[in-house]
Order: C-alpha cells, then sequence, then structure tokens
C-alpha cells in the first residue's frame, strides 16, 4: 500500500471514531480561529457550506480525505498535522503525545521549527518545542491577544519585550502578557525553548 493509500485509509478509520473526529474538530476550529477566518470564509475557501464545516468542528460529521486536503490547504499545515492522534492507543489520545508523533509547524528554511506537546488545540492553553536556528529572527515587533511563557532549555536567544531587550541562556524563563515582543538566535547552534501559550492561537 502506497504512503497516500495509508494516509486515506487512516483519515477514513479516524472519522468513524468520535474520539479522533471531535479532536480534528476542535483543532479545525482552533486553527480557523488562529487564523481570523469566519465559518463563512473558510466554506468559500474550501468550497464547503458552513452547515457542514460547522458539523465537522463540532465532532458531529466525518471529513473526507479530499476536504482535509483543502482544509491543510487553506491552514498552511500538513496533512498529517490532523493524524498524528490517529495511531496512539485510545487510552492515550487526548492526554498523551510520544515523542515520535509530535505534529511540527514551520520549516528549517523559515528559521523555526515548532512541535506541538500538546495533545490538540483545545483548552486554554497550549504547549510547544521551538527551535530557533542559528540567525533565525523575528525581526518586527509582533503582538498576539496571549499570556505566554517559555523556557529556554538550550542555546541562546535575544528577546525583546516591548523595546526592552533581554539575552537568555538555558535555564532562563519569561514570560509575555499582552506585549509585543520580537526574537533572534544570536548564537551558533540552535536555540531550544518550551513555549506556553494562552489561549492558543494555532
Amino acid at each position: 500500500m502506497s504512503s497516500v493509500e495509508t494516509i486515506e485509509t487512516s483519515v477514513e478509520g479516524a472519522t468513524d471514531d468520535g474520539g479522533i473526529a471531535a479532536s480534528i474538530g476542535s483543532d479545525l476550529r482552533a486553527l480557523r480561529k488562529s487564523k481570523g477566518l469566519t465559518l463563512s470564509e473558510l466554506a468559500l475557501a474550501t468550497g464547503r457550506s458552513v452547515g457542514y464545516l460547522s458539523q465537522v468542528e463540532r465532532g458531529l460529521s466525518s471529513v473526507s480525505i479530499q476536504d482535509l486536503r483543502k482544509l491543510a490547504n487553506v491552514f498552511g499545515v500538513p496533512l498529517g498535522w490532523f493524524l498524528a492522534q490517529d495511531d496512539a492507543p485510545e487510552e492515550e489520545r487526548g492526554h498523551i503525545v510520544r515523542a515520535d508523533a509530535r505534529r511540527r509547524i514551520g520549516s528549517e528554511e523559515s528559521g523555526l521549527v515548532e512541535e506541538l506537546l500538546s495533545p490538540d488545540l483545545g483548552g486554554a492553553f497550549e504547549v510547544f518545542r521551538s527551535v530557533f536556528l542559528p540567525g533565525a529572527e523575528l525581526p518586527e515587533n509582533g503582538f498576539r491577544e496571549t499570556e505566554e511563557a517559555g523556557y529556554v532549555v538550550a542555546g541562546e536567544l535575544d528577546l525583546w519585550i516591548d523595546d526592552t531587550h533581554f539575552h537568555l541562556k538555558p535555564g532562563d524563563s519569561f514570560r509575555l502578557n499582552h506585549e509585543t515582543h520580537r526574537w533572534r538566535n544570536p548564537g551558533t547552534v540552535p536555540c531550544v525553548v518550551i513555549w506556553v501559550i494562552a489561549p492558543p492561537v494555532y
């Protein structure tokens, strides 16, 4: 069986499971909100009805591989993003994330790779393992309606909160509370940060 056929079989099987369907729906809703899209706008982008997408978000309708591909394209995530929990034992779903099953956002080309440590995008907060490659930076201040905290595991990170500069090393931690920020990895090795965001933004 090809990898595409394996994924398609996985999706069809997953949507027959209420827990998986609910997880996919919760993730779709969180991703849609993070992009600032209404259900009407998402329906227009995917060619599906508002009612159908609303049922998918609530875990009441299954989603086909074709629709999932369209949704992944709209949100800029790989198809596998929605399937990471499919192979997990039922008792682990929603609770445990194995190291080899983390969902990834970003790429090495962009300088920032993030892995979702939370089981899904539901709940009051999300946890990421963020890897900033040497020289990577966010050159202009960004702002999110969130409270965030981070712990530097390895490497170095220059962090500007509003206009105040901080140089962080392993063991240092920080908090952002509805404040602008930007960052840069000034070192020669990747900087690894465990990042907590509330409410979820992805």
